[in-house]
């Protein structure tokens, strides 16, 4: 990993920008606040939260019992957005051990002011032995989360999922496109300059894939023995591989594998089923596995230019190398 600065921040290729501070509670700046303020996919509407902490309530998990008591949560998935964190938290719902809120509490970057009781009661309800959970992606470019976490428990592990941030990008943005069709092209919010091909980092879809900025935040408050990173390609061509790391990480028995996934061939990824084949199949909703739109090339080969030093940093910061770069001259 790059060497720690005197002030205990790491020092690398990105330089001072990199250092760059996100403002106190922001949570990455939007190019135009009009259709960056859509709330993330499968967000938490104030009323879902407002029913999963009332008394009596089963915290938003329907395999979760009316006995046990409810814990705050001892791992969280904190992202990144559209890198696979739903499929992530379907499948580990699946291990007997984990309890997981279906919802996205968003607790650490919009309702912190709401205190951890009512974070509690969101969580559903745990026998000893059980691993609480929660996934709200907007954590890992959120500047304030690292901090209000590590005051909750600083044993907290956090995982997050990565995925190549050019695919990733290009997901975001067709995610919003399919909710408001009259944004710009992508060409366009992509670019400060398009003729002298000054990519615009303000535009979140193209900030939340500088992963080695982010995660520079979080490596002031947590060891990177406490970060697992999934890869999100991995995800859907190896799920049980890639759970069963999840697993490790979390401390528990391998019980989720090979024998809960099944190829969608028309969705194009893994989807759960029971392994005794007594229930239908959960595969994700129709949000996932949207069609990308087509994208000038010479923008994608700009985007894969501007995204490799810092896929180096973040490969030498985690001492995981992705093969972003590979898979893209494979193309």
């Amino acid at each position: 990993a790059p060497p720690r600065a005197s002030n205990g921040s790491r020092e690398g290729a990105a330089g001072t920008w990199l250092r760059t501070r996100l403002a106190p509670g922001e949570v990455i700046a939007a190019q135009s606040g009009a259709f960056e303020r859509d709330p993330q996919e499968s967000s938490t509407t104030d009323e879902e939260l407002s029913r999963a902490g009332s008394p009596g309530s089963r915290g938003g998990s329907s395999t979760t019992p009316d006995y046990g008591e409810k814990r705050l949560p001892q791992a969280l998935i904190i992202g990144v957005k559209k890198g696979g964190t739903r499929a992530l938290l379907e499948a580990i719902r699946a291990h007997p051990d984990v309890r997981a809120v279906g919802t996205e509490p968003h607790f650490f970057d919009r309702n912190y002011e709401k205190g951890l009781e009512w974070y509690r009661n969101v969580m559903p309800k745990t026998l000893e032995g059980q691993i609480t959970m929660e996934k709200t992606p907007s954590y890992f470019v959120t500047s304030e989360a690292p901090r209000r976490i590590h005051s909750m428990a600083k044993d907290t592990k956090l995982i997050v999922v990565v995925r190549n941030p050019v695919t990733r990008a290009i997901s975001d943005y067709t995610q919003t496109l399919s909710k408001k069709p009259e944004i710009p092209t992508f060409e366009v919010l992509a670019f400060k300059n398009r003729t002298l091909g000054l990519i615009d980092a303000s535009w979140s879809a193209i900030r939340i894939g500088i992963y080695a900025l982010h995660l520079e935040n979080w490596l002031q408050y947590f060891p990177l023995s406490q970060i697992l990173f999934v890869s999100g390609e991995r995800l859907i061509t190896d799920p049980a591989g890639e759970m069963a790391k999840v697993q490790d990480f979390l401390g528990l028995k391998r019980i989720v594998t090979e024998k809960h996934f099944y190829f969608n061939k028309t969705k194009g990824f893994p989807c759960l089923k029971k392994p005794e084949d007594s229930s239908a199949p959960r595969c994700l909703g129709k949000s996932k596995g949207r069609t990308h739109p087509k994208i000038d090339p010479d923008v994608i080969h700009r985007l894969r230019k501007f995204y490799k030093p810092f896929n180096v940093m973040f490969y030498q910061m985690t001492g995981q190398d992705f093969q972003w770069e590979q898979e893209e001259s494979d193309k």
